[in-house]
């Protein structure tokens, strides 16, 4: 009889918590438009990083590093 109880019991607890977790993770759609977004921001990060400017400024950087005196 014990174990009947504890069965139903963990049965109950199982279906429950499936009903009770609200929002348990994204839809498709909103994966998809979470990959595009970061697509897009991967693509305009590609942009500024690969602009000469920036480049410059890394190579700048890199170089003061490379011939500091220590």
């Amino acid at each position: 009889m014990v174990a009947v109880r504890g069965s139903r019991a963990l049965v109950a607890r199982v279906r429950g918590g499936s009903r009770d977790s609200g929002d348990s993770g994204m839809t498709t759609s909103e994966y998809a438009m979470g990959t595009i977004a970061a697509c897009a921001f991967a693509a305009v990060l590609y942009k500024i990083v690969t602009s000469d400017m920036v480049s410059q400024a890394l190579s700048s950087v890199i170089g003061r590093a490379l011939d500091a005196s220590f």
